[in-house]
Protein backbone atom coordinates (compact mmCIF):
# COMPACT_ATOMS: atom_id res chain seq x y z
CA UNK A 1 0.00 0.00 0.00
CA UNK A 2 2.52 2.56 0.36
CA UNK A 3 3.85 2.36 -3.18
CA UNK A 4 0.28 3.13 -4.35
CA UNK A 5 -0.71 6.55 -5.62
CA UNK A 6 -3.38 6.77 -3.28
CA UNK A 7 -3.37 5.09 0.12
CA UNK A 8 -5.87 5.46 2.35
CA UNK A 9 -4.63 7.45 5.11
CA UNK A 10 -6.35 8.70 8.50
CA UNK A 11 -5.79 11.57 10.42
CA UNK A 12 -6.87 11.29 13.92
CA UNK A 13 -7.65 14.63 16.06
CA UNK A 14 -8.77 14.95 19.99
CA UNK A 15 -10.38 17.56 20.71
CA UNK A 16 -11.84 19.21 23.99
CA UNK A 17 -13.04 22.92 23.96
CA UNK A 18 -11.96 23.78 20.29
CA UNK A 19 -15.03 25.90 19.58
CA UNK A 20 -12.99 29.06 18.74
CA UNK A 21 -10.96 27.20 16.47
CA UNK A 22 -12.33 24.17 15.34
CA UNK A 23 -14.31 25.48 12.07
CA UNK A 24 -10.37 26.87 10.84
CA UNK A 25 -9.22 23.49 11.68
CA UNK A 26 -11.99 21.70 9.67
CA UNK A 27 -11.79 23.98 7.14
CA UNK A 28 -7.87 23.62 6.78
CA UNK A 29 -7.96 20.08 6.84
CA UNK A 30 -10.39 19.81 4.44
CA UNK A 31 -8.50 21.89 1.59
CA UNK A 32 -5.36 19.60 2.01
CA UNK A 33 -7.40 16.52 1.51
CA UNK A 34 -8.92 17.60 -1.68
CA UNK A 35 -5.43 18.56 -2.76
CA UNK A 36 -4.14 15.41 -1.69
CA UNK A 37 -3.87 11.94 -4.69
CA UNK A 38 -4.26 10.16 -1.15
CA UNK A 39 -7.81 9.09 0.09
CA UNK A 40 -8.19 10.51 3.81
CA UNK A 41 -10.75 10.45 6.50
CA UNK A 42 -10.52 12.94 9.12
CA UNK A 43 -11.12 11.19 12.61
CA UNK A 44 -12.29 14.00 15.53
CA UNK A 45 -12.76 12.56 18.87
CA UNK A 46 -14.86 14.55 21.06
CA UNK A 47 -13.72 14.30 24.49
CA UNK A 48 -16.37 15.48 26.25
CA UNK A 49 -15.85 19.28 25.14
CA UNK A 50 -18.60 21.39 27.32
CA UNK A 51 -18.41 23.88 24.16
CA UNK A 52 -20.22 23.62 20.55
CA UNK A 53 -17.24 21.68 19.32
CA UNK A 54 -19.03 18.54 18.80
CA UNK A 55 -21.80 20.27 16.89
CA UNK A 56 -19.08 21.81 14.77
CA UNK A 57 -18.18 18.79 13.63
CA UNK A 58 -21.46 16.97 13.32
CA UNK A 59 -22.45 19.68 10.58
CA UNK A 60 -19.28 18.94 8.86
CA UNK A 61 -19.68 15.56 8.77
CA UNK A 62 -23.07 16.13 7.10
CA UNK A 63 -21.08 18.26 4.51
CA UNK A 64 -18.53 16.17 4.43
CA UNK A 65 -18.06 12.56 3.95
CA UNK A 66 -14.30 12.36 4.21
CA UNK A 67 -14.92 13.56 8.28
CA UNK A 68 -15.92 11.19 10.73
CA UNK A 69 -17.05 12.58 15.17
CA UNK A 70 -16.36 9.75 17.66
CA UNK A 71 -17.66 11.25 20.98
CA UNK A 72 -16.98 10.38 24.26
CA UNK A 73 -19.77 10.69 26.59
CA UNK A 74 -17.65 12.96 28.94
CA UNK A 75 -14.16 13.52 29.66
CA UNK A 76 -11.31 11.12 29.56
CA UNK A 77 -7.84 13.04 28.61
CA UNK A 78 -6.33 13.98 25.78
CA UNK A 79 -4.13 10.35 25.59
CA UNK A 80 -7.57 8.55 25.72
CA UNK A 81 -8.73 10.25 23.13
CA UNK A 82 -5.73 9.64 20.97
CA UNK A 83 -6.11 6.23 22.04
CA UNK A 84 -9.89 5.86 20.95
CA UNK A 85 -9.44 7.84 17.51
CA UNK A 86 -6.25 5.04 16.13
CA UNK A 87 -8.62 2.44 17.27
CA UNK A 88 -11.00 4.13 15.18
CA UNK A 89 -9.06 4.46 12.31
CA UNK A 90 -8.71 2.54 9.67
CA UNK A 91 -6.09 4.00 7.39
CA UNK A 92 -3.18 2.05 5.90
CA UNK A 93 -1.13 4.69 8.18
CA UNK A 94 -2.28 7.14 10.71
CA UNK A 95 -1.53 10.36 11.46
CA UNK A 96 -2.19 12.04 15.35
CA UNK A 97 -1.93 15.57 15.43
CA UNK A 98 -3.41 18.20 17.25
CA UNK A 99 -6.76 19.91 16.91
CA UNK A 100 -5.71 23.34 17.29
CA UNK A 101 -3.19 23.60 14.07
CA UNK A 102 -0.10 23.88 15.91
CA UNK A 103 0.72 20.92 13.94
CA UNK A 104 0.47 22.08 10.32
CA UNK A 105 -1.04 19.68 7.78
CA UNK A 106 2.14 21.00 5.65
CA UNK A 107 4.56 18.54 7.45
CA UNK A 108 1.67 15.61 6.43
CA UNK A 109 3.55 15.22 2.88
CA UNK A 110 6.94 14.98 3.96
CA UNK A 111 5.81 11.97 6.79
CA UNK A 112 4.36 10.55 4.05
CA UNK A 113 7.24 10.13 1.75
CA UNK A 114 9.84 8.74 4.18
CA UNK A 115 6.38 6.12 5.15
CA UNK A 116 6.99 5.59 1.94
CA UNK A 117 10.85 4.71 1.91
CA UNK A 118 10.23 2.16 4.15
CA UNK A 119 9.61 3.60 7.94
CA UNK A 120 6.90 2.87 10.27
CA UNK A 121 7.15 5.59 12.33
CA UNK A 122 7.57 9.63 11.29
CA UNK A 123 7.38 11.69 13.69
CA UNK A 124 7.48 15.25 14.35
CA UNK A 125 10.31 17.01 15.89
CA UNK A 126 10.17 20.50 16.99
CA UNK A 127 12.62 23.15 15.63
CA UNK A 128 11.02 25.95 17.71
CA UNK A 129 7.42 26.55 19.47
CA UNK A 130 5.66 29.53 18.47
CA UNK A 131 3.38 31.44 20.79
CA UNK A 132 4.64 29.34 24.07
CA UNK A 133 5.48 31.11 27.05
CA UNK A 134 9.44 30.32 28.21
CA UNK A 135 8.47 28.71 31.07
CA UNK A 136 6.62 26.05 28.80
CA UNK A 137 9.27 25.63 26.80
CA UNK A 138 11.94 25.54 29.58
CA UNK A 139 9.81 22.95 31.63
CA UNK A 140 9.09 20.63 28.02
CA UNK A 141 12.58 20.82 27.47
CA UNK A 142 13.63 19.70 31.23
CA UNK A 143 10.98 16.86 31.33
CA UNK A 144 11.86 15.55 27.82
CA UNK A 145 15.60 15.10 28.77
CA UNK A 146 14.67 13.62 32.30
CA UNK A 147 12.43 11.14 30.72
CA UNK A 148 15.02 10.20 28.16
CA UNK A 149 17.51 9.73 31.04
CA UNK A 150 15.79 7.47 33.22
CA UNK A 151 13.50 5.40 30.96
CA UNK A 152 14.81 2.35 29.17
CA UNK A 153 13.35 3.01 25.62
CA UNK A 154 14.37 5.81 23.78
CA UNK A 155 11.98 8.19 23.67
CA UNK A 156 12.87 11.04 21.43
CA UNK A 157 13.41 14.53 22.71
CA UNK A 158 11.31 17.71 21.56
CA UNK A 159 8.51 15.14 20.59
CA UNK A 160 4.92 15.56 21.21
CA UNK A 161 2.27 13.33 19.56
CA UNK A 162 2.28 14.49 16.04
CA UNK A 163 3.51 11.27 13.96
CA UNK A 164 2.36 9.30 11.45
CA UNK A 165 2.32 5.21 11.90
CA UNK A 166 1.95 2.31 9.79
CA UNK A 167 -1.15 0.17 10.20
CA UNK A 168 1.24 -2.86 11.52
CA UNK A 169 2.18 -0.10 14.31
CA UNK A 170 -1.11 0.68 14.68
CA UNK A 171 -2.24 -3.07 15.65
CA UNK A 172 0.42 -3.13 18.20
CA UNK A 173 -0.91 -0.40 19.99
CA UNK A 174 -4.71 -1.54 19.86
CA UNK A 175 -3.47 -4.95 21.93
CA UNK A 176 -2.10 -2.26 24.31
CA UNK A 177 -4.85 -1.49 26.82
CA UNK A 178 -3.31 0.46 29.26
CA UNK A 179 -5.42 2.75 31.52
CA UNK A 180 -3.29 5.77 31.86
CA UNK A 181 -1.77 5.75 28.56
CA UNK A 182 1.56 7.56 27.35
CA UNK A 183 1.01 7.71 23.75
CA UNK A 184 4.23 8.58 22.39
CA UNK A 185 5.95 6.25 25.15
CA UNK A 186 3.71 3.39 23.64
CA UNK A 187 4.91 4.13 20.39
CA UNK A 188 8.95 4.05 21.25
CA UNK A 189 8.17 0.98 22.92
CA UNK A 190 6.70 -0.94 19.68
CA UNK A 191 9.95 -0.14 17.91
CA UNK A 192 10.27 -1.08 13.78
CA UNK A 193 11.90 2.00 12.03
CA UNK A 194 11.47 5.45 13.67
CA UNK A 195 12.71 8.44 11.78
CA UNK A 196 12.28 12.37 12.67
CA UNK A 197 10.87 15.01 10.58
CA UNK A 198 11.64 18.73 12.01
CA UNK A 199 9.32 21.56 11.45
CA UNK A 200 8.55 24.67 12.81
CA UNK A 201 5.43 24.34 15.55
CA UNK A 202 2.90 27.63 15.02
CA UNK A 203 0.50 29.28 17.51
CA UNK A 204 -2.63 28.55 18.14
CA UNK A 205 -5.35 30.13 15.82
CA UNK A 206 -7.71 30.83 18.43
CA UNK A 207 -8.45 29.99 21.90
CA UNK A 208 -6.39 28.60 24.69
CA UNK A 209 -4.06 25.94 25.66
CA UNK A 210 -5.68 22.87 27.57
CA UNK A 211 -2.75 21.62 28.84
CA UNK A 212 -2.10 23.90 31.81
CA UNK A 213 0.54 23.44 34.62
CA UNK A 214 -1.31 20.85 36.32
CA UNK A 215 -2.09 18.61 33.33
CA UNK A 216 1.41 18.78 32.11
CA UNK A 217 2.74 17.16 35.61
CA UNK A 218 0.48 14.22 35.43
CA UNK A 219 1.58 13.88 31.33
CA UNK A 220 5.12 13.74 33.01
CA UNK A 221 4.49 11.68 35.86
CA UNK A 222 2.64 9.25 33.56
CA UNK A 223 5.63 8.79 31.06
CA UNK A 224 8.22 8.48 33.78
CA UNK A 225 5.93 5.67 35.92
CA UNK A 226 5.02 4.18 32.37
CA UNK A 227 8.59 3.14 31.05
CA UNK A 228 11.26 3.59 33.99
CA UNK A 229 11.47 1.71 37.57
CA UNK A 230 14.31 4.54 38.78
CA UNK A 231 11.81 6.37 40.94
CA UNK A 232 11.37 3.34 42.84
CA UNK A 233 15.30 3.50 43.63
CA UNK A 234 15.19 7.14 45.30
CA UNK A 235 14.22 5.58 48.19
CA UNK A 236 17.55 4.08 48.37
CA UNK A 237 19.50 6.78 47.27
CA UNK A 238 17.39 9.28 49.90
CA UNK A 239 18.14 6.82 52.83
CA UNK A 240 22.06 7.02 51.75
CA UNK A 241 21.90 10.78 51.52
CA UNK A 242 20.02 11.30 54.79
CA UNK A 243 22.98 8.91 56.92
CA UNK A 244 25.59 10.76 55.06
CA UNK A 245 23.65 13.89 56.34
CA UNK A 246 23.77 12.52 60.26
CA UNK A 247 26.67 11.11 60.08
CA UNK A 248 28.75 14.32 58.70
CA UNK A 249 26.65 16.55 60.79
CA UNK A 250 27.42 14.82 64.35
CA UNK A 251 31.05 14.50 63.64
CA UNK A 252 31.50 18.32 62.52
CA UNK A 253 29.67 19.07 65.53
CA UNK A 254 31.43 16.67 67.81
CA UNK A 255 34.59 18.29 66.37
CA UNK A 256 33.36 21.32 67.43
CA UNK A 257 32.18 21.07 70.49
CA UNK A 258 28.79 22.52 69.23
CA UNK A 259 26.28 19.86 68.81
CA UNK A 260 23.26 20.69 69.83
CA UNK A 261 21.20 17.91 69.98
CA UNK A 262 17.49 19.92 69.84
CA UNK A 263 18.97 21.24 66.67
CA UNK A 264 20.30 18.40 65.24
CA UNK A 265 16.99 16.50 66.17
CA UNK A 266 14.50 19.38 64.14
CA UNK A 267 17.07 19.26 61.64
CA UNK A 268 17.00 15.50 60.85
CA UNK A 269 12.99 15.10 61.46
CA UNK A 270 12.40 17.57 58.48
CA UNK A 271 14.98 15.77 56.25
CA UNK A 272 13.48 12.37 56.81
CA UNK A 273 10.14 13.53 56.90
CA UNK A 274 10.38 15.16 53.73
CA UNK A 275 12.53 12.01 52.14
CA UNK A 276 9.53 9.55 53.20
CA UNK A 277 7.33 11.63 52.38
CA UNK A 278 8.44 12.08 48.72
CA UNK A 279 9.51 8.05 48.32
CA UNK A 280 5.74 7.44 49.56
CA UNK A 281 4.31 9.71 46.83
CA UNK A 282 6.53 7.78 43.93
CA UNK A 283 5.23 4.11 45.47
CA UNK A 284 1.43 5.92 45.72
CA UNK A 285 1.91 6.65 41.90
CA UNK A 286 3.24 2.96 40.69
CA UNK A 287 0.34 1.53 43.34
CA UNK A 288 -2.38 3.65 42.29
CA UNK A 289 -1.51 2.44 38.29
CA UNK A 290 -1.54 -1.37 39.24
CA UNK A 291 -4.99 -0.31 41.06
CA UNK A 292 -6.33 1.23 38.05
CA UNK A 293 -4.93 -1.56 35.64
CA UNK A 294 -6.89 -4.37 38.00
CA UNK A 295 -10.53 -3.03 37.46
CA UNK A 296 -10.59 -3.14 34.02
CA UNK A 297 -12.96 -0.60 33.49
CA UNK A 298 -13.48 0.15 30.02
CA UNK A 299 -10.63 2.77 28.93
CA UNK A 300 -13.28 5.26 27.73
CA UNK A 301 -16.97 5.28 27.21
CA UNK A 302 -18.29 6.28 23.69
CA UNK A 303 -22.05 8.37 22.99
CA UNK A 304 -22.14 8.05 19.46
CA UNK A 305 -20.41 7.88 16.61
CA UNK A 306 -20.89 9.98 13.27
CA UNK A 307 -19.84 9.82 9.25
CA UNK A 308 -18.28 5.74 9.57
CA UNK A 309 -20.47 4.47 7.19
CA UNK A 310 -19.71 6.80 4.64
CA UNK A 311 -18.79 4.39 1.73
CA UNK A 312 -15.28 4.86 -0.13
CA UNK A 313 -16.91 5.49 -3.49
CA UNK A 314 -18.81 9.01 -2.04
CA UNK A 315 -15.08 9.73 -0.54
CA UNK A 316 -13.54 9.66 -3.92
CA UNK A 317 -16.36 11.73 -5.15
CA UNK A 318 -16.50 14.32 -2.95
CA UNK A 319 -12.55 14.60 -3.66
CA UNK A 320 -12.81 14.80 -7.68
CA UNK A 321 -16.03 17.18 -7.05
CA UNK A 322 -14.35 19.55 -4.93
CA UNK A 323 -10.94 19.36 -6.98
CA UNK A 324 -13.32 20.23 -10.39
CA UNK A 325 -14.80 23.58 -8.45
Amino acid sequence: MRQEKDPFISIVLPVYNESAGIGETIKELANYVRARPERYELIFVNDGSTDDSADQIRAAVAENPTIRLVDFSRNFGHQLAITAGIRYASGDAVVVMDADLQDPPRVIPEMLARWREGYDVVYGKRRKRSGETWFKKLTAETFYRVLKAVTSIDIPVDTGDFRLMDRRVVNVLKQMNEQDPYVRGMVSWVGYKQVAVEYDRQERTAGKTHYPLRKMLHLAMNGITSFSTVPLTIANWLSGFFLLVAVVTTFVSLLLGRLSLLTWVISATFFVGAGVTFTIGLLGNYIGRMFAESRHRPLYIVADTYGFKTQAAQQTHYRYHALQN
